[in-house]
């Protein structure tokens, strides 16, 4: 299987509901430097996930790094590209993790109304392009994340878990 993923221009991932999308402004909506307007809540994010306010909801932001990401619907999972010799040897890496005992490093609790989108922060979330849309059922969802390596896949894995 092949999957699509989303670069990013240098700065974080975001995940948005699709009801909130065209409340992201991305790097469009700053008023000078990056610390202003949406993207500039996203670059502040520190470590791998984090949440932003967007349109009355909560965005999530895939921070550390720019990865290449893509989503992993069988597994409800945001894999995130850091070094690999293949795309496929990268999905089995990260599907062996996720049935390991995997010690998350950082945890927090989303709510969605429904389906999401993932895009680079910088765009407006309403203009197409570079992006993934996902569907998840509405509800609360446990965001995990953690950074694993073997001896030729790295990679963070942002899983979501319903609560």
């Amino acid at each position: 299987m092949l999957y699509t993923w989303v670069e990013s221009g240098g700065g974080p991932l975001v995940v948005v509901p699709g009801s909130r999308l065209v409340h992201w402004g991305g790097a469009e909506d700053c008023e000078g430097p990056e610390e202003t307007g949406d993207y500039g809540l996203a670059c502040a994010v520190e470590g791998y996930i984090g949440l932003v306010p967007v349109g009355g909801g909560q965005g999530l932001v895939l921070g550390d790094e720019p990865a290449m990401t893509t989503w992993l619907p069988d597994e409800r999972c945001f894999l995130r590209w850091s070094a690999a010799d293949s795309e496929a040897g990268l999905v089995d890496a990260a599907r062996r993790a996720l049935r390991s005992d995997v010690e998350w490093d950082e945890r927090l609790t989303w709510d969605v109304d429904g389906p999401v989108v993932l895009f680079d922060s910088a765009w407006p979330g309403a203009e197409p392009g570079n992006q993934v849309g996902i569907d998840l059922e509405p509800g609360t969802y446990d965001v995990r994340s953690v950074y694993r390596e073997d001896d030729r896949n790295w990679m963070i894995l942002v899983h979501l878990q319903p609560v």
